[in-house]
């Protein structure tokens, strides 16, 4: 089994920043990849950013150039840096993690970016 909490989220003003952090605890030693998906009103899930276990990172086209995902192996945490946010960047982020066939989700944490 893998845990998962995420923190960082909140409110701010478009072109603000924020950070969110993915603390992962349990079976951490053998997820393949990790990264953050976010759900918008009425919308699908989303990938958002990933990052593998050989440091391969991946994108959303809406979000490149703006976001960038980290990972400090020593904490078992994962990073989402958000810059240049905008409203439409507004929702929950939930952060996921793939171990060998499984899947696991975190809580998630509300992104509001204000105009």
């Amino acid at each position: 089994q893998v845990q998962l909490v995420e923190s960082g989220g909140g409110l701010v003003q478009a072109g603000g920043s924020l950070r969110l952090s993915c603390a992962a605890s349990g079976r951490t030693f053998s997820i393949n990849r990790i990264g953050w998906y976010r759900q918008a009103p009425g919308k699908q899930r989303e990938l958002v950013a990933a990052i593998s276990s050989g440091n391969i990172t991946n994108y959303a086209d809406s979000v490149k150039g703006r976001f960038t995902i980290s990972r400090d192996n020593a904490k078992n945490t994962v990073y989402l840096q958000m810059n240049s946010l905008k409203p439409e960047d507004t929702a929950v982020y939930y952060c996921n993690a793939k171990r060998v066939v499984f899947e696991y989700w975190g809580q998630g944490t509300q992104v509001t970016v204000s105009s």
